[in-house]
């Protein structure tokens, strides 16, 4: 994201009415999706067998998990009225975090595999920014992960599933976003490392 996408009111953001959030949506998502179009370009170490794959999706399968029980407790027991916005926001992610999971499961057994019971491990803390540089960091991991799980099942000619992917990759940016602009961080500095996947 370049500077001048972003104000000093950004910390501000979750205050705006609705409409003003998607005003700056439209400006986060243009320079977004340029960037995707580097980063979804075919990469040689994308060629994978499909148990590969289904091995693979049940990785993302066990963050999806994670994710859902780290909003729910999140959502709750965020405390502080500075936090009330983003808390309401997390109870949203973990809704759409659970679609994720299910089109991840539904994607996995339509390769033949059996999609996994177990999340990975979720961490807590009592201090309300903690929680969300926590979830955070495991958005920022979720969308690497996407986005090279698009080139792998376009590798081996799953093209709806690949879009399948992109679509949930819109919702994890989004989750990006929030909760960048929720720590104040500007979203470019706070994914950076993205390139290097």
């Amino acid at each position: 994201m370049r500077d001048w996408q972003r104000t000093e009111e950004d910390a501000q953001y979750l205050l705006l009415p609705n409409h003003a959030h998607q005003f700056v949506h439209r400006a986060v998502d243009k320079n977004q999706h340029e960037q995707d179009e580097l980063d979804l370009a075919p990469s040689h170490d994308a060629q994978i067998t499909r148990q590969e794959l289904i091995d693979r999706l049940n990785d993302d399968l066990r963050r999806e998990y994670q994710a859902i029980i780290a909003y729910v407790v999140y959502s709750q027991t965020l405390k502080g009225a500075q936090y009330m916005s983003i808390a309401g926001e997390l109870e949203k992610h973990a809704k759409e975090e659970l679609e994720h999971a299910l089109i991840i499961a539904k994607q996995i057994d339509y390769l033949g595999g059996m999609p996994t019971v177990s999340a990975k491990p979720v961490r807590t803390s009592e201090d309300a920014e903690a929680m969300l540089r926590f979830d955070l960091d495991n958005e920022n991991e979720t969308v690497r992960n996407y986005r090279e799980r698009v080139r792998q099942c376009e590798a081996l000619g799953e093209y709806a599933m690949a879009e399948h992917i992109r679509e949930i990759l819109v919702d994890e940016q989004e989750h990006q976003i929030d909760l960048a602009t929720a720590l104040g961080k500007n979203v470019a500095e706070v994914t950076s490392t993205q390139k290097q996947a």
